[in-house]
């Protein structure tokens, strides 16, 4: 605000005053005060009703509770004073017997200890310490923020330059991000607890509070203060109705207005509309509030948010500080893909299942594939070739992954079935793994989109033979297509074996080669085939079926005009 309050060339001084000035809100303040001495000079005439609740609350003396309570105020007086259960006997005159006994020795005489009368300064500085102690503290951050204000320039540069030179644009981002998450934060704070006000004091109007409009707006300043502000705000309004109001209807009323909208708005509104503002999980809000309050009290409570913001601010330009923003922001730190394999290798079905399904809103079956299943067989093939997949596990997410693509036979993929081709009325489209069962599954998935697309399909099994048994029994015609599908880090050799193989037994059939999830240089890949190189090559469901609609429906070569 002071900077803003600059730039309309108001002055430095004016401009941090008026700031100051509206932080601390004295007009709002003071008027409140005048409310709370008029509630307070009116409470007089409703003590009839306050003690009608003082007296609901006390024991009653007869009945089964009454007899009960006196037992056991009998009990607790005998165990801490078990001397003066019973009074003593009283003094009686000596008889002439007694007259010739010795005299009793005499009973001890109990001593008190009396503190000495306080002085007049003493009583003044016990009544004035609990005032004068938060007044002292607020106006040290007071004097702090004016001073800090008139210096920002100059506390920004100096920050600056301890960071170092080189890194002047990562911490320029830095502190713009910073700035800017904690000034929305502090925008949607004040909207949100206004907001809150409005709706307490509508509703305690509504109720018959008296000075509704007091309790509004003291709740939404004190809200301020989180998980703190609204139980102090609302004990006010609740014990007053508890002095004005005959019944306990009324204050039943109130408690359940108040518990409603705390409820409402800090389990729903506030974690989302802080979550997409500010970048802080909600499991992180509520741990960094505890952490700052311990360290630093208060204070620290109200300014626990701004305080985490700065913190995963550092998380995320600080490469040494990554940690902070993988445990305190609130961006997904595992992709969907990793779920997937972590729930498969836990041998949790059914959370795999509702990864998938989730992952698969309003997208196609191919970018489900390509971005998400892909990717998660591609890590449980990696852990398998390093010996770190035990085989319960491995059968496990293969037979997962196969039951999750037959369910997804029924989905309606986008686009129309390809149309009926008088050129090729028998042409069908091969799929056959390159080498072991994640070139298997991945061949599955791309007959089960082409067949979808329209295309007769068949895909091909291992069943634990060699590729060369399969293939000595293979029928194909003329004009088939093979896609040969292999999953990396190991593709590129057992899909160069099998295509070596098909085009010496098929030479005229056309080859699609697939090496799932392959990012370098397509041209280098296909030459890595030697000579005889395969008529297409792809990296991703969609481009494959590009291709194959390519190689089925050959687009007409423009025929040159002649003049």
């Amino acid at each position: 605000m002071a900077a803003l309050l600059q730039r309309w060339h108001t002055g430095r001084v004016v401009s941090v005053l008026a700031t100051v000035l509206v932080a601390a809100a004295g007009g709002i303040g003071w008027i409140i005060a005048n409310q709370l001495v008029d509630v307070a000079n009116q409470l007089p005439l409703y003590r009839q009703n306050i003690d009608a609740k003082i007296a609901a609350f006390h024991l009653p003396a007869t009945g089964q509770v009454g007899l009960a309570a006196k037992s056991v105020q009998e009990i607790a007086q005998e165990l801490t004073n078990p001397g003066e259960s019973s009074p003593p006997p009283l003094p009686q005159g000596p008889t002439r017997r007694q007259s010739k006994a010795p005299p009793a020795p005499l009973s001890p005489v109990p001593v008190r200890v009396v503190a000495p009368a306080t002085s007049a300064w003493t009583e003044i500085h016990d009544l004035g310490t609990p005032v004068l102690a938060p007044l002292g503290r607020a106006g040290f951050v007071l004097i702090f923020t004016v001073f800090m204000l008139f210096k920002r320039e100059d506390l920004r540069n100096r920050l600056l330059r301890l960071a170092g030179l080189g890194r002047l644009n990562v911490m320029t981002q830095a502190l713009d991000d910073a700035s800017g998450r904690v000034s929305r934060y502090l925008l949607t704070q004040v909207l949100v607890n206004a907001g809150f006000g409005t709706l307490f004091g509508a509703g305690l109007y509504l109720i018959g509070v008296p000075n509704p409009a007091l309790w509004g707006a003291v709740a939404g300043i004190l809200r301020i203060v989180p998980y703190v502000g609204t139980t102090i705000a609302a004990t006010l309004p609740i014990a007053l109705s508890l002095a004005v109001f005959d019944g306990w209807l009324r204050p039943l009323c109130v408690f359940l207005l108040v518990a409603g909208l705390e409820l409402v708005i800090a389990n729903f509104i506030e974690p989302w509309l802080y979550g997409a503002r500010v970048g802080i999980s909600s499991l992180a809000l509520l741990v960094s509030a505890v952490f700052w309050t311990v360290l630093w009290g208060p204070a620290g409570l109200i300014l626990s948010t701004p305080l985490t913001v700065c913190v995963v601010v550092l998380g995320c330009y600080v490469p040494q500080l990554s940690f902070l923003h993988v445990l305190l922001g609130d961006e997904p730190v595992l992709a969907a893909e990793a779920q997937i394999y972590q729930r498969l290798l836990a041998m949790d079905l059914v959370e795999a299942h509702a990864v998938v399904g989730e992952s698969l809103k309003g997208r196609p079956l191919v970018e489900l594939y390509d971005s998400v299943l892909i990717p998660a067989l591609s890590m449980a093939e990696q852990d398998r070739h390093k010996g770190a997949l035990d085989t319960a596990r491995e059968e496990f997410l293969f037979l997962s992954i196969n039951e999750m693509i037959v369910e997804f036979s029924e989905y309606q993929a986008e686009g129309s079935p390809l149309e009926d081709d008088t050129r090729h009325p028998t042409a069908r489209i091969l799929c056959l793994p390159a080498h072991d069962r994640a070139d298997e599954v991945t061949a599955a998935m791309l007959a089960q989109l082409l067949e979808q697309k329209g295309f007769p399909t068949l895909s091909l099994p291992i069943a634990g033979s060699s590729p060369g048994d399969w293939l000595g029994s293979l029928k194909a015609g003329g004009n088939d297509i093979i896609c040969i599908s292999a999953l990396p880090p190991y593709a590129f050799a057992p899909a160069r074996a099998m295509f070596k193989q098909i085009r010496a037994r098929f030479p005229e059939l056309k080859v699609v080669v697939c090496v799932w999830g392959f990012s370098g240089d397509t041209d280098k890949a296909k030459a890595r085939f030697e000579r005889d190189q395969p008529d297409r090559f792809a990296t991703s469901r969609a481009e494959a079926m590009e291709h194959v609609q390519e190689l089925v429906r050959p687009k007409p070569e423009a025929t040159p005009m002649v003049a």
